[in-house]
């Protein structure tokens, strides 16, 4: 069951990310999503991973309206002809490679509760002309996806967003097919945050204060159900790399000083984990 501090979670980021996918290069879309902002493919390709010939294959939108913190596509066994769902699709960056994964025999899903970003991601699939994929509408923790149908469930710098994370993880693996697999790039503690950021709806948009303990992260996945909830790269969140922008300047007034915000950084990691659902 929802709770309202759930409902009111939800509320602010789908605002906040409605906002960023309608200005994507604006100041106001940099205030207000999880990866660096400094300059938009170089941020991506750096921080989260993907290749520069990768994203050059991609339409311009679906690239500079991508707000991850890594490529789940890149570390994950993605075959020809497997179904795989990504939990946040935003616009649509990583439907787009998974798409090229699965092939014509496959099928991607895409899941997003934000109508502007459907919106986009659907635009990004008819300039991309793949046929393969599909977005719908929906909240991670309330799947809409039939039980035990899908080979692989990725997401990017979402789950962290949620307020509800063990909901998401035994969703993820409701809809997973025995021995079907997870591949999440996420934003992660190391140590707590002040309570002054956890306060901070900037920073929960930002993917700071809703993230949790890493240990924790990692016993809400193994609770669902699965097996081998493994950690398979591990960077400290660039926050340096971020000093322009809104939202790194939001925290920063809120510690009192940079030193304060260089320590914050300190205590984020962003973190690829790999889990498998028992086969049957």
């Amino acid at each position: 069951m929802k709770t309202k501090h759930e409902d009111e979670v939800r509320d602010h980021v789908r605002q906040a990310y409605a906002r960023a996918v309608t200005s994507a290069v604006s100041a106001e879309a940099r205030s207000c999503a999880c990866s660096p902002r400094s300059e938009r493919k170089g941020s991506v390709s750096k921080f989260a991973g993907y290749g520069t010939k990768e994203l050059a294959q991609m339409p311009e939108e679906a690239v500079v309206s991508s707000f991850g913190c890594g490529n789940p596509v890149a570390f994950s066994q993605i075959a020809a002809g497997q179904t795989v769902v990504d939990l946040g699709s935003g616009a649509g960056l990583d439907l787009l490679l998974a798409a090229q994964k699965v092939g014509p025999t496959g099928h991607v899903i895409g899941i997003d509760m934000t109508p502007e970003m459907i919106e986009r991601a659907r635009a990004n699939i008819t300039a991309a002309g793949i046929r393969n994929v599909e977005v719908r509408q929906g909240i991670i923790e309330d799947m809409p996806v039939e039980s035990g149908t899908v080979d692989w469930v990725i997401s990017n710098c979402v789950i962290n967003l949620s307020p509800a994370k063990e909901k998401v993880f035994r969703e993820a693996f409701r809809v997973l097919k025995p021995g079907g697999r997870l591949m999440v790039s996420d934003i992660v503690l190391k140590k707590d945050l002040p309570e002054e950021i956890k306060n901070s709806v900037a920073a929960y948009t930002a993917c700071v204060a809703g993230a949790v303990r890493k240990e924790k992260y990692l016993d809400c996945i193994r609770a669902a159900g699965f097996q081998e909830a493994d950690v398979l790269a591990e960077t400290n969140y660039p926050l340096d790399m971020a000093l322009s922008d809104p939202t790194a300047k939001a925290i920063v007034e809120t510690l009192g000083s940079a030193a304060k915000a260089r320590e914050l950084a300190s205590s984020i990691a962003s973190i690829k984990v790999y889990a498998k659902k028992p086969a049957e």
